[in-house]
């Protein structure tokens, strides 16, 4: 468990394999019994609704829960949740369509839609961390009509069938159980006003499509598929309510050379036989540009050097990582006559000077081709 949080679907009280709906009952049910206007002055009960409502959010978005599921909580830190403990329960309940049954949702402001976007960086960009400009385009107050939805000159008027309370009450069904049942006004949808002349530039919508342009703080040791929030960047709210989010979600690119193990890079290097056995000094790729590496006499196929402090920062702590230098010995495929020379000159001395772990495998080997027991 990441930071000591717990499971999300212990949190919900569900299984792995929960539908969406099984997620949304259990947060509907755990919301109305841990809500704090339900448990004044209870720090654990808000504490439990809080952990609740961090799980919802992320276990009822189809993206963020695969990524959970593959990575758990390291998969969507910084992806951001919101708080819910602000919010009354019939807000709670208005999540799914049950907000009227205690009265006032025709009242209630909603906070605007999250919008979200890919940015794509590279490794230097994740060692260094960097800015990035973004446009995108969402909802903005009209300009013609200063967002009203009233073409200019006139303005919304009170709504005859509610009169401008933006609901309107009903008897019967549910009432029995509840005494009331307090709906939203079908004729303004709960606004309390109507656009008798509408705007002829946003049709009485109140909004209209701008591009905006934004720039985005990406910090260093990011993780491809994470998120950067920037807070009242989304759609608009109801009725001037806050706006939402927007979610910069980072795509890191392949670098030709290294790759990425958690902070650690990776770098495979391939050598040449003499190199490996002789030794040599060669440069090899860093983020910084390159480094010397010291490759000593009878190096072997696959062995990892390492290069300290060269590889990525920790998005939390911000401890730099290392660079891991992997080699791979390349047998040429052809020879000249001379290098063939050479190498049956030196596979004659190989009798005398075979390493002793080498000689000790090939006496065993051949004591079992002769049928004799080598365990």
């Amino acid at each position: 468990m990441a930071g000591g949080k717990r499971d999300y679907y212990e949190v919900l009280g569900i299984g792995r394999e929960a539908s969406a709906d099984e997620v949304k009952r259990s947060y509907r049910r755990l919301a109305m019994e841990f809500h704090p206007d339900r448990n004044q002055g209870d720090a654990e009960t808000e504490q439990r609704f809080k952990e609740a409502s961090e799980a919802y959010e992320v276990l009822s978005d189809a993206e963020k829960r695969q990524r959970y599921d593959r990575f758990g909580h390291s998969g969507v830190n910084g992806t951001g949740v919101h708080d819910f403990s602000g919010m009354g329960v019939e807000d709670i309940f208005s999540m799914f369509g049950f907000g009227d049954l205690f009265g006032g949702g025709g009242r209630r402001r909603h906070r605007g839609a999250d919008l979200q976007l890919r940015i794509e960086i590279t490794l230097n960009d994740v060692a260094a961390g960097t800015k990035r400009a973004v446009t995108f385009q969402r909802h903005d107050s009209c300009d013609a009509c200063g967002g009203s939805g009233a073409a200019p000159g006139s303005r919304p008027q009170n709504c005859p069938t509610c009169g401008g309370y933006g609901q309107v009450e009903q008897a019967g069904g549910l009432g029995a159980i509840f005494g009331r049942v307090i709906t939203t006004c079908p004729s303004c949808r709960g606004q309390g006003t109507m656009v008798t002349t509408p705007c002829k530039s946003c049709r009485g919508a109140g909004l209209q499509t701008k591009e905006r342009t934004v720039e985005i703080a990406i910090p260093g040791g990011i993780h491809d598929g994470q998120a950067v929030r920037v807070r009242g960047e989304g759609e608009p709210g109801e009725r001037g309510a806050a706006r939402g989010d927007l979610h910069c979600y980072v795509t890191v690119k392949a670098h030709p050379f290294l790759e990425r193990d958690g902070d650690t890079l990776l770098c495979r290097i391939p050598i040449t036989f003499t190199q490996a056995a002789l030794g040599t000094t060669m440069e090899v790729p860093t983020l910084q540009g390159k480094a010397d590496l010291k490759v000593p006499p009878g190096t072997q196929s696959g062995q990892v050097f390492r290069l300290s402090g060269q590889g990525l920062p920790n998005l939390r702590s911000g401890h730099v990582g290392h660079e891991l230098v992997m080699v791979q010995v390349e047998i040429p495929k052809k020879l000249s006559r001379e290098q063939q020379k050479l190498l049956r000159a030196y596979a004659e001395t190989e009798g005398a000077t075979i390493a002793p772990e080498s000689k000790r495998f090939f006496d065993r080997l051949l004591k079992y081709f002769a049928g004799e027991d080598v365990t």
